[in-house]
């Protein structure tokens, strides 16, 4: 059966809202790393022995300029998942507001007797336990919105509180592993994000629940694509945080060859050109490896959502929305595939490996709502298990009379 939800114009648009801050913020990410400027700002959760929000502008230089916007913009987007996490939950977030904006105030107000010297900080703290207090009072009256999108604000604020952690773990213990874990997370993040602004949105409302049969294993594919996605996201960013990004230097050869050698002298005679022609860092054979992984895998996501749209597009008609998103995740592969070309061929120029990042994150986005509209639209076959569901195997052809017996898919 469908899922109910109240229909709130202001909710999704704030919805809408929050979901292209995270993306503007993972853009950010993404001009941090690529002009190496994550640890511009040796401390953490202060910067440079200042609060946060009480750096001077004038300081605002070079790769502390990026490494500090980014902090801030990360705390206006863990602002906008609180109250979108408080805003599912209406009018029973009231008693919550309350009773944390009071332990704020309080808090605020001990610090300043105990600890003078820092009033500045001390007063913020009461002021947003103010504003809390106020907003226990005039917030919203709107009834809450159902258990499961409630579940997925919350997790949505556990998931924002988390990749701060992580973001300024990253910077004290000064270890790549945990930059890795930092960029994972912010992709599925955004992912999130735009999953709840979609569940708010007319299109989603009027997509009727799982009225055609998934004949033809789109609740398979499009899934199975988003992994794929993923997992690719994971490798560049591995590639990216051990600075591994020209482990190669050239494409689509490698080396000059079509898989490049990787034994002791090989990887010495790369080392040597490198620093004598480029100047780069020197590379092992596991980061030769690991980025002929990455172009093999890229390979097979611009194989396999092809043969996603000509699929879609063949047995649901042009009209679908699946074809539709299908066609628009093959446009943003294509992008993304140049985008990594023009990655090497600019010698990691920082806009271009910035932008590299940010098209990623729109392919896992376009992927992950796709997943969720097949689920939506389609229902496995009766007498079916999702494994039994065939993919690309052969079917009726499309029009005939098997098919449309056979689909229970209408194609416009």
């Amino acid at each position: 059966m469908s899922l109910p939800q109240v229909k709130n114009s202001w909710l999704k648009g704030y919805t809408v809202f929050a979901a292209l801050a995270t993306f503007v913020l993972v853009w950010m990410g993404g001009l941090v790393t690529s002009h190496g400027a994550g640890l511009a700002v040796p401390d953490w959760p202060n910067t440079y022995g200042y609060n946060m929000f009480f750096f001077p502008v004038s300081k605002w230089i070079g790769g502390v300029f990026f490494e500090h916007t980014h902090r801030l913009a990360a705390s206006l987007v863990g602002l906008l998942t609180t109250v979108l996490a408080l805003w599912l939950f209406g009018r029973k977030a009231r008693p919550l507001l309350r009773v944390a904006g009071g332990v704020f105030i309080l808090t605020g107000a001990a610090l300043c007797a105990f600890f003078p010297a820092h009033a500045k900080e001390n007063l913020l703290l009461a002021a947003i336990g103010l504003a809390g207090l106020a907003g226990g009072f005039y917030w919203p009256k709107c009834e809450p919105a159902p258990k499961w999108l409630r579940a997925l604000g919350v997790t949505a604020w556990l998931a924002v509180v988390t990749q701060g952690i992580l973001g300024g773990l990253r910077v004290t213990e000064l270890k790549d592993q945990l930059g890795i874990v930092h960029a994972t997370l912010a992709q599925l993040f955004l992912a999130l994000m735009c999953a709840i602004a979609l569940f708010q949105t007319d299109f989603w409302r009027r997509l009727p629940f799982q009225k055609e049969m998934d004949a033809h294993g789109f609740r398979f594919v499009f899934p199975t694509i988003t992994a794929l996605v993923l997992a690719q996201l994971i490798l560049g960013a591995t590639m990216r945080h051990q600075h591994a990004g020209l482990a190669i230097p050239d494409f689509p050869a490698a080396y000059g060859k079509l898989w490049p050698q990787t034994d002791a002298a090989a990887i010495l005679r790369y080392n040597q050109d490198r620093q004598e022609v480029f100047a780069y860092n020197p590379i092992t054979a596991a980061q030769v490896r690991l980025q002929m992984v990455h172009r093999l895998l890229a390979l097979a996501i611009f194989a396999a959502v092809s043969a996603c749209v000509w699929r879609a597009w063949w047995l649901l008609g042009w009209r679908h929305p699946l074809t539709r998103l299908s066609g628009i995740l093959l446009g943003l592969v294509l992008m993304q595939v140049f985008l990594g070309a023009a990655t090497i061929w600019t010698d990691k120029s920082a806009d271009v490996a910035t932008t590299h990042v940010a098209c990623g994150a729109l392919c896992l986005v376009t992927g992950g709502l796709a997943s969720l509209i097949a689920f939506r639209l389609l229902a496995v076959p009766a007498g079916r298990g999702p494994g039994r569901v065939p993919v690309f195997g052969r079917t009726p052809q499309r029009g005939s009379a098997a098919w449309e017996s056979s689909s229970g898919i209408t194609a416009n």
